[in-house]
């Protein structure tokens, strides 16, 4: 992947804005091209109230990159909407950042598949997280 790429990407994430709930989350992209992107999220101020990073702070994590990277693929004058989504959580952080990292499994005409690894500070995995997202035509204002 080159840098251009990513720069391009992270561009058009800027650009395009990750939505409210991901910045009050203090999601930040590092990584965004079709085949890869990644951000980061800190487990702090997004915990339950024994101290772990909540499930559904994973799911906006996850959900936030795939659906991001879809609407890039899906490129201008469509839009790519989250039609399902699921994770398994299989460790907690309790400090620190966590990373997401989203790789296409299938790119199609009308639907994406993306997965989401999450990871701790430590490289440990968290979450796993697959979304389908469908691409239709953007509507046109009347």
């Amino acid at each position: 992947m080159s840098e251009v790429a990513t720069s391009e990407g992270l561009e058009w994430a800027a650009a395009r804005g990750m939505g409210a709930l991901a910045e009050k989350m203090g999601l930040e992209f590092t990584e965004f091209t079709v085949e890869r992107s990644v951000a980061t999220m800190p487990v702090e101020g997004n915990t339950q109230p024994v101290g772990l990073l909540h499930g559904g702070a994973y799911v906006v994590l996850g959900e936030s990159l795939g659906s991001m990277a879809a609407n890039l693929y899906a490129g201008p004058g469509r839009l790519a909407v989250g039609v399902d989504i699921n994770a398994t959580h299989t460790r907690s952080a309790t400090s620190g950042l966590v990373t997401g990292v989203c790789t296409p499994i299938h790119l199609g005409r009308t639907m994406t598949v993306h997965e989401i690894v999450v990871t701790d500070d430590r490289g440990r995995r968290c979450s796993t997280i697959r979304i389908t997202n469908l691409i239709k035509d953007a509507p046109t204002e009347r």
